[in-house]
């Protein structure tokens, strides 16, 4: 990524004060004090303004003499999973019918609060309730296929019927016999060097791509549901895997297009915006004055930029490329910060 303008120091300063995670991924600051930098967040005592100087990346800071801290761990992609989790994590996403208790984490080297807290703060639910909705999601794929309900229901760990039954319900909103009249849309946090990002998929392509602190990330959640009909559970899809990739050369600098199926599912005025959005070449911009003549709609220019608010699917579909008449930058769901950055990267600023 190219060399990114930070915002003034007083502004970064009170961002690390205050701990503000909307600035994780614009700065790392480095303690003259202890020869330490430190992202945003850390929970490190914060030292004395004058003590402190501020990097765009992490190798600007190492470039500069700094060591990484231990506590907030900088040279970690934000949002990765750490080491003692991955072989957990791998074993649920192996086993969709494993149900493990806090025993079993002990038995796994694991402390369960420690395990706990993980999942609380990168998924908003205990690991528990993440792996109970993870099996259901397994299971309403099987059921799709043909097994019966009662095959299912023992072959995904349930004791009982009327337990998987209820469960089932419980987070989906419909019984397992209701299954071919519904479906689930998966989803799954996807890393980049800007964030965590939560996709979603249906059986044909990508329908949600939003970075995991967007403030209307509940609000397409919703939308998604009611457009497609669909509830959301954490999953997995055989489009997740390419999108991934594809995120990570393109970060890299690497692919300027991207081939993942996408499903954008909205009204024809909003469809059209989304596809004009989708003309706009890599390291190029337009104005949303030049995107609604693009469509044929000189005079619609604050619906042109409502419609790229409510797009779903974000740098694949790139309402970042769309800026302000004058060359200001404006109206990003993921923050203006991201916004830059993303335009930095591809050379369009």
């Amino acid at each position: 990524m190219n060399k990114r303008t930070l915002p003034d120091s007083q502004t970064l300063y009170t961002a690390l004060v205050e701990r503000d995670s909307r600035f994780e991924g614009v700065f790392f600051a480095g303690v003259r004090t202890t020869g330490i930098f430190c992202r945003p967040t850390c929970h490190a005592r914060k030292p004395k303004p004058e003590n402190v100087e501020y990097f765009a990346t992490t190798s600007d800071a190492l470039q500069h003499g700094y060591r990484p801290c231990k506590l907030c761990e900088p040279m970690r992609p934000l949002g990765k999973v750490p080491e003692w989790l991955e072989p957990l994590l791998d074993e649920v996403h192996a086993s969709p019918s494993l149900r493990l208790k806090d025993r079993d984490l002990r038995e796994r080297g694991l402390d369960p609060l420690r395990v706990r807290r993980w999942f609380q703060k990168n998924h908003g639910m205990t690991f528990h309730a993440y792996s109970r909705m993870h099996r259901l999601s397994h299971a309403f794929g099987r059921i799709r296929v043909g097994d019966t309900v009662g095959q299912t229901a023992f072959s995904s760990g349930y004791d009982s019927l009327s337990g998987f039954v209820e469960s089932f319900k419980k987070s989906t909103g419909f019984a397992p016999s209701q299954s071919d009249q519904r479906s689930i849309i998966p989803i799954r946090r996807v890393l980049t060097p800007l964030g965590p990002m939560l996709a979603g998929a249906t059986s044909e392509g990508i329908c949600l791509l939003e970075f995991a602190d967007r403030r209307m990330l509940e609000t397409q959640l919703s939308r998604i549901q009611t457009r497609f009909h669909a509830e959301v559970l954490p999953g997995d899809s055989p489009y997740f895997a390419p999108l991934q990739d594809e995120l990570a050369e393109y970060f890299n600098g690497r692919r300027r297009t991207f081939t993942v199926p996408l499903v954008t599912s909205g009204t024809d005025f909003q469809q059209k915006a989304w596809e004009s959005l989708r003309g706009i070449p890599f390291g190029e911009t337009r104005s949303y004055q030049q995107q609604a003549i693009a469509i044929g709609q000189p005079a619609a220019v604050r619906a042109v930029a409502r419609a790229n608010g409510d797009n779903r699917i974000a740098i694949l579909v790139p309402c970042h490329r769309v800026i302000g008449k004058n060359g200001r930058l404006t109206g990003y769901g993921g923050g203006l910060w991201r916004k830059r950055a993303l335009l930095e990267l591809e050379g369009a600023l």
